[in-house]
């Protein structure tokens, strides 16, 4: 694969991976590289590893499996039915020898679902420790799209859940890993756009912030190279379908392959692709030759005898081939001592599908320089808004079509409490280090810099003069505080020390 930017954060989660096998929780926000990071991994580690997801096409686009195929367990299956599998299994060679099981788009994965994989690891590999002792190594961002869930099954599962998400699974409770955030930015690069992106993250958007994206009005008619990121499927469809009927050239149809086992929910574009000359598409896969990557918008400037001719929104004319993609199946070698993927199946397409419409829930992990939101009657799940406007590359290149509100952004609490908590306590245990470099710096009148995490999970980079360290008390309960000079704010300040997750002297 292409080479990558290690930086900092890419370079502790490579040693914690590859040479412990320290359990972790990687997560960052929309654009911080993480599938970028999953792919280098998988490409250069030596360790026996296989890369699972909750969903077919989450799986084919990783070249994993999904989670209930590896462990070959039904969809709904309960934690006495995983159990009972695992009792069942003669052969399990395959999970013995891994090292490392990496799990991707973790925030759709549900609390029973993991549960499932910890009880089937235990019982499987006679071994009681969570996961039965494998380094698990989660990956996603919680502030994205969470685990889907039924009406019905909503009431039913919070009778044995405090959680729907992955952090909610009874294995979770005795599960000792490590959180790595990846913080640089790679999809954006306006720092003012940046931050107003976090804000609608973390819902601390303001009615200026609603006002400075509204401005971005959608006109009628000017839509051009835009793609629309919509709700429902529905819509999505009805506007493709539109579209390619108002162009009055040959429609082509043409119809993939199917072979072995690939399930049609796992497809990455349509079985049968309606194309017309003009049309507007997306590549649903990279290119070997670096042409496109899945994302990159084109418009169809040629249909002849099965050869398809695109130019990209950089300008570039591109053939396009038929593609395959493969439905794996991970196995243990034992001659070799190496863990191996087996293909069970494949699906041969063009890799391109429609593109004027596609749904914000598919749009997850793409990035587009041009795009149409369109709310519809509103958003109606946690996350739904801030990936809508994250996928964009600049605020210019946004059109908003159905004006934003505040009360669009839907944003989880459990999921701020769950990361907030997890952090402090992860501080907590550097806590005499911490105070070690606090009373240093105050006797040498040094100069500090700290990042602190609010109570919202919103962390702030300051540059503070320590003043003293003493109890404090606020709202009625007391803190170890630390008293300093703000740099950054230009005022004195009060600091909870628990609150401080890295500090270093200036």
């Amino acid at each position: 694969m292409a080479e990558i930017e290690i930086n900092a954060d890419f370079q502790r989660a490579l040693d914690i991976l590859e040479k412990t096998s320290q359990n972790v929780f990687i997560t960052g926000r929309a654009g911080t590289g993480k599938s970028t990071f999953l792919g280098y991994f998988v490409a250069n580690t030596k360790k026996k590893a296989v890369v699972l997801a909750p969903t077919g096409v989450a799986a084919v686009n990783v070249g994993g499996q999904t989670i209930h195929s590896f462990f070959r367990i039904a969809p709904g299956c309960t934690v006495e039915e995983a159990k009972e599998e695992a009792q069942n299994r003669k052969n399990v060679d395959v999970y013995k020898k891994l090292e490392a099981i990496i799990i991707d788009e973790i925030s759709m994965v549900r609390a029973d679902l993991l549960d499932c994989v910890d009880i089937f690891l235990k019982t499987a590999l006679r071994d009681e420790r969570p996961f039965g002792g494998k380094q698990m190594v989660f990956i996603g961002d919680l502030y994205q799209l969470p685990p889907v869930m039924k009406g019905d099954e909503k009431k039913a599962f919070a009778g044995q859940y405090l959680s729907e998400y992955f952090f909610g699974a009874k294995a979770m409770n005795r599960f000792e890993y490590v959180l790595i955030e990846f913080s640089k930015i790679y999809r954006q690069s306006d720092q003012k756009f940046i931050e107003l992106l976090n804000r609608i993250r973390n819902k601390t958007a303001t009615e200026q912030d609603m006002t400075k994206i509204n401005e971005r009005t959608y006109v009628d008619g000017e839509d051009e190279g835009y793609i629309h990121l919509v709700t429902t499927n529905k819509m999505a469809e009805e506007i493709n379908q539109k579209k390619l009927s108002q162009i009055k050239e040959k429609q082509y149809d043409f119809r993939g392959i199917i072979e072995g086992e690939f399930e049609p929910s796992s497809l990455p574009t349509e079985l049968v692709l309606k194309l017309k000359k003009g049309a507007q598409i997306m590549f649903v896969a990279n290119d070997h030759f670096r042409r496109w990557v899945n994302g990159t918008i084109g418009k169809i400037t040629k249909i002849h005898k099965g050869l398809i001719i695109a130019k990209t929104q950089s300008g570039k004319s591109v053939k396009v081939s038929m593609h395959t993609w493969e439905m794996y199946r991970y196995k243990f070698n034992s001659q070799k001592g190496a863990m191996e993927k087996e293909t069970i199946g494949s699906f041969t397409q063009y890799p391109i599908k429609l593109a004027w419409a596609v749904t914000i829930h598919k749009s997850q992990g793409k990035t587009f320089d041009k795009v149409i939101i369109d709310i519809g009657k509103g958003t109606f799940t946690f996350g739904q808004l801030y990936v809508a406007l994250s996928r964009c590359t600049t605020l210019e290149g946004l059109k908003i079509k159905t004006p934003l509100r505040k009360s669009h952004i839907w944003l989880d609490w459990k999921v701020v409490e769950y990361l907030t908590q997890f952090q402090y306590r992860q501080s907590e245990k550097s806590f005499g280090n911490k105070r070690e470099i606090i009373e240093n710096a105050i006797k040498k009148k040094q100069k500090l810099e700290i990042c602190y995490l609010k109570p919202n999970d919103e962390k702030s980079h300051r540059t503070i003069t320590p003043i003293a360290i003493k109890q404090t008390e606020y709202l009625g309960h007391e803190f170890e505080g630390l008293e300093a000079y703000c740099h950054t704010k230009k005022d004195k300040r009060n600091f909870k020390i628990e609150r401080i997750l890295e500090i270093k002297s200036v």
